[in-house]
């Protein structure tokens, strides 16, 4: 069964304040319980003090002064409020009884040495009891005194009590549940406003967001949080389009390389000489659709992808990726310096840190000049690797998109530079996945790239 966030709100709170109820009516029910019991015991108290002050005792025998008080009505007969006496020496025999008590005989325990307090019922009447022990001057207990008084008042009292307090709990959870139910419906109308505005959210209109509430409190913060969750989502679909469109255009390229190529040498018969300069044209353009493929199929990896963690040693894979660049550092007879202690270890994962390695050794020798120089060094301090080129720099501005998909600087796509745009963004999703951090400075004739590791 399902039930509203406002009913639940209505029932545990109306269960809170019943068992709040309960044990406030129980304390009531109980406070005004012990004061009537100990009002008709201090009335008892009181009674037997004037009697026993009118007894005397001659060894084991109880002497009986007659008073007048004894003479009085309510001794007499039961009616409201009587009071019934009964003394018995501690041969159970009885030595004095109140006429009220006509035949009837209080039950009493013979050898009790403390007074007690007790309930009983003569004639359908409820009566509450103390029994004294009579001890003589020699401390030897001689006797019981029992004394009873009504306690139908009090009964009545508490029945009375019981009786309300059954009654008006109930009444008071009903309307408990109403009002709090009332006050839970108001109380999260601004979340069905929430919920409203958010529901008719798509992807044509992602650029609304939720109305914040007045006051700053829990309802403006989720309001908020889910407003800058609608931004996020939205550049992410921002760039998903570009992505596409970027994508859609890397692919057009070659592609239409290809086929301008072909359509040329299928026009007329030519030397062979030209088709396998054709040839090989259209090889360079399969292979950069193929370079472009692999990149996208890596990107699609790491979304999702997980590391491997363990100790690597950074100047070996700074040297193998130097090693897979030697030929064309050689023909552009490019100056490497790479300055890194041989026992400079990092805790990464080997094939992605040598992928980083690749791409930032790759970037730097598109963008470097030939004749140029490529510099690799290793601050211990800071835990900092840094990759340092001589190109033609990066402006600020540049910079912003510089690990976006499918970025290039206006120079290197009016250059014969070749590239997708692609591998910085590689470098990027590869270094957050090892907590790496990177960042970028750079000025007319040099380029910094610099890797932060984690300690």
């Amino acid at each position: 069964m399902k039930v509203s966030f406002k009913k639940r709100i209505a029932l545990f709170n109306t269960l809170a304040v019943a068992i709040t109820t309960a044990i406030v009516f129980i304390v009531i029910y109980g406070v005004v319980h012990f004061s009537s019991y100990r009002h008709l015991d201090n009335d008892i108290t009181q009674e037997k003090e004037e009697i026993l002050n009118t007894l005397d005792w001659k060894g084991d025998l109880i002497i009986i002064n007659k008073m007048p008080e004894w003479e009085e009505a309510e001794h007499n007969k039961v009616e409201i409020n009587p009071t019934f006496i009964q003394i018995v020496d501690n041969k159970d025999r009885m030595v004095f009884k109140s006429a009220n008590l006509q035949k009837i005989t209080f039950l009493f325990n013979p050898s009790t040495k403390k007074e007690i307090f007790f309930n009983s019922q003569i004639d359908k009447q409820r009566l509450r009891l103390g029994q004294f022990p009579v001890i003589n001057d020699d401390g030897k207990t001689i006797g019981q005194l029992t004394i009873g008084i009504s306690q139908q008042e009090s009964h009545n009292v508490l029945n009375n009590l019981l009786f309300t307090l059954c009654i008006a709990f109930p009444i008071l959870l009903f309307v408990l549940y109403i009002v709090i139910y009332i006050a839970a419906s108001k109380a999260i109308a601004p979340v069905h406003q929430l919920i409203r505005t958010a529901s008719s959210i798509n992807d044509s209109n992602i650029n609304t967001r939720l109305p914040l509430p007045e006051n700053e409190d829990e309802l403006y913060q989720l309001a908020n949080t889910i407003n800058e969750l609608l931004s996020r989502i939205e550049i992410s679909i921002q760039q998903q389009k570009q992505f596409t469109a970027d994508a859609s255009h890397e692919i057009r390229t070659p592609l239409a390389g290809i086929r301008g190529t072909l359509e040329i040498l299928i026009r007329k018969e030519r030397d062979p000489g030209q088709y396998e300069e054709k040839i090989k044209n259209v090889i360079g353009q399969t292979d950069r659709l193929n370079q472009l493929l692999d990149q996208l199929l890596q990107l699609a990896r790491l979304e999702s992808g997980s590391s491997k963690r363990e100790m690597v040693s950074l100047d070996l894979i700074m040297a193998e990726a130097a090693l897979k660049w030697e030929k064309e550092i050689t023909n552009r007879s490019i100056q490497l310096s790479i300055d890194i202690p041989e026992e400079t270890i990092v805790f990464s994962d080997k094939f992605f840190l040598a992928m980083i390695a690749d791409n930032l050794f790759s970037n730097a020798l598109k963008y470097g000049l030939d004749r140029g120089k490529i510099y690799c060094n290793w601050d211990k301090k800071s835990n900092t690797m840094c990759i340092i080129n001589d190109g033609p720099g990066i402006t600020p501005e540049q910079i912003l998109f510089l690990f976006n998909r499918f970025y290039r600087t206006d120079e290197s796509r009016n250059s014969k530079v070749s590239g997708s745009g692609l591998g910085l963004a590689i470098v990027k999703k590869l270094t957050d996945l090892l907590h790496i951090d990177i960042s970028v400075v750079s000025i007319a004739g040099e380029t910094t790239f610099s890797l932060r590791f984690p300690r």
